[in-house]
C-alpha cells in the first residue's frame, strides 16, 4: 500500500487503502466498505472490479502488452513450446531439462482414458455440441478417479492437474471421431503432445498418420497463445466454483461451459461462419466492409478489435506469420482464405479501421489456422479450451494458496418489488 483515497457518504468518511501491483497498476481496496457504511459498489459486468491480486499474468490493453509470469509472449512463443508454457503458468518458473522431460514423459504416459470414458463419448448424439460432450466428459472423468478430488489435498490435485492435461486432447480427438463415425485411435507414448493429438484426430483406421511440422509448429503456437488471459470470463468462472472448494474437474468443467459463449470462446467459431457468410453472397467483401462501417446496420465484422486491446492484439501478431506460412505453404482452393486475407488487408490499410484500431484479432488468424489444419469449426472453441486448461488450472491452484481466499458472493441492490401480500 502507497496510498489512500478518501470516501465521503453522508456523515460516513472513509480512507481506502490503494493496492499497488507489481506493474503500478492500482485497486482501492473497499473490502470493509459495507461493514463500515452498509453500502456496496454497483458494477455490472465487473468492469471496473477487481476480483483478486494475482502473479500469473499482465496484460496492458493499451500498449498490447501480454506477459506470462513476467515473460513477454513474444519471448515464450519463440524460445517455448506448450509443455514449457504450461509448467511456467504452473510453477510461476521456467522449467530444467530434467523438469521438462519428466513432466512431459508423464503427461504422453498418462493420455489414454478408462474404457468408461470411451463408452460415454460413443454414446452422446453424433451431432451434439463438441462442447457440450468436452464439460461432460471433464465432470466425469472424476468419478474414474474419486481417490483424487480432494481440492485441500496437494498430491490429489497434482495428479488431477497431470490427468487433465494429458486426457484433454484425447477427449478432444475421441470427439470429433464419433462425430464423424470413426474408429478411436489410442495415444502413442513415442509421440509428442500435440502431434499426439494430430494424429489421433486425423489417423486412417489402421493409425496411419505423417505429421506435418508446420502443422505441429502453428498448432503449438496457437496452444500457448491461448494459455491464459488474466480474469475473463471462464478464467473468472473457474475461480468462483473453485472458491466454493468444488474440485478441479468440476472447476475446469464449468469454466469450459463459460468458454463456449459465442461472446468468448465461440468467437473464432463465429468468424468463420462469417467468412462462410460472405463466400456464400459471391465473396463481396467490400459490401461486408460497407455494412461494418453502417451504424444502422446490425452487421458486425467478427474476428476485428478487442474489448482490452486497444492496440494491436500481440497474439494476433505472433500467429499471423504461422498462418501467412501455412496458407502460403498448401496454397489451398478454398474461398474463405481468399476472403479472409481480402478483410486482413483492407481492416491493416483501410482509415476506418485503422483509426478505431480495429486490427485483425486472435480470433481471426486463429480460425483460419484450424481451417488450415483440417480442425471442424464445430470443435474450434474445444481447441480453445486445450489451449486455456493450463490458465484455468494456475488461478484455481493461486486461489487455493492465498491466505485470503473466502467463497466469492456477489452483492446486488435490489429493484424487485416491495413487500405484497397474497
Amino acid at each position: 500500500m502507497s496510498d489512500v483515497a478518501k470516501l465521503s457518504i453522508g456523515e460516513h468518511e472513509l480512507e481506502l487503502p490503494v493496492i499497488v501491483g507489481t506493474e503500478n497498476e492500482q485497486g482501492l481496496d473497499i473490502s470493509k466498505l459495507r461493514g463500515m457504511t452498509g453500502i456496496i459498489t454497483l458494477d455490472e459486468g465487473f468492469v471496473n472490479t477487481g476480483s483478486t491480486q494475482s502473479a500469473i499474468t499482465f496484460l496492458d490493453g493499451e500498449k498490447g502488452i501480454l506477459r506470462y509470469r513476467g515473460y513477454a509472449i513474444e519471448e515464450i512463443c519463440k524460445k517455448c513450446d506448450f509443455i514449457d508454457s504450461t509448467l511456467l503458468l504452473l510453477n510461476g518458473e521456467l522449467p530444467s531439462d530434467e523438469q521438462r522431460e519428466t513432466f512431459r514423459q508423464a503427461v504422453i504416459s498418462d493420455m489414454q482414458l478408462p474404457e468408461g470414458m470411451v463408452k460415454l463419448i460413443s454414446a452422446f448424439p453424433r451431432e451434439a455440441h463438441p462442447m457440450a460432450m468436452l464439460a461432460a466428459c471433464v465432470n466425469a472423468l472424476s468419478t474414474h478417479h474419486q481417490d483424487q478430488v480432494d481440492p485441500l489435498d496437494a498430491q490429489q490435485v497434482q495428479n488431477s492437474t497431470q490427468r487433465l492435461i494429458a486426457t484433454l486432447p484425447t477427449i478432444a480427438a475421441y470427439i470429433h471421431r464419433h462425430r464423424t463415425g470413426q474408429e478411436f485411435v489410442a495415444p502413442n507414448a513415442e509421440l509428442g503432445y500435440v502431434e499426439n493429438f494430430l494424429t489421433m484426430m486425423f489417423a486412417d483406421e489402421q493409425g496411419h498418420y505423417e505429421v506435418d511440422s508446420d502443422f505441429v509448429d502453428a498448432l503449438n503456437l496457437l496452444l500457448i497463445v491461448h494459455l491464459d488471459h488474466e480474469q475473463n470470463c471462464s478464467t473468472s468462472t473457474v475461480r468462483v466454483v473453485g472458491s466454493a472448494n468444488t474440485n478441479l474437474y468440476a472447476s475446469i468443467a464449468a469454466g469450459v461451459c463459460a468458454l463456449w459463449g459465442p461472446l468468448h470462446g465461440g468467437a473464432n467459431e463465429a468468424c468463420v461462419n462469417m467468412l462462410s457468410q460472405i463466400a456464400e453472397d459471391d465473396g463481396d467483401v467490400a459490401k461486408y466492409v460497407g455494412m461494418a462501417k453502417d451504424k444502422q446496420d446490425g452487421f458486425r465484422l467478427m474476428g476485428f478489435g478487442h474489448r482490452v486491446y486497444k492496440n494491436y492484439d500481440p497474439r494476433a501478431r505472433i500467429i499471423k506469420s504461422a498462418c501467412d506460412v501455412l496458407l502460403e505453404k498448401l496454397d489451398l482452393d478454398d474461398p474463405l482464405f481468399e476472403i479472409a486475407q481480402a478483410l486482413e488487408k483492407v481492416a491493416l490499410e483501410d482509415e476506418y479501421f485503422v483509426a478505431r484500431k480495429l486490427y485483425p484479432n486472435v480470433d481471426f488468424y486463429s480460425g483460419v489456422i484450424y481451417r488450415a489444419i483440417g480442425i471442424p469449426v464445430e470443435l474450434f472453441t474445444v481447441l480453445f479450451a486445450m489451449g486455456r486448461l493450463p490458465g484455468w488450472i494456475a488461478h484455481w491452484q493461486e486461489l487455493h494458496a492465498s491466505p485470503s481466499k473466502r467463497i466469492c458472493r456477489p452483492r446486488q441492490v435490489y429493484t424487485g418489488p416491495e413487500l405484497r401480500e397474497l
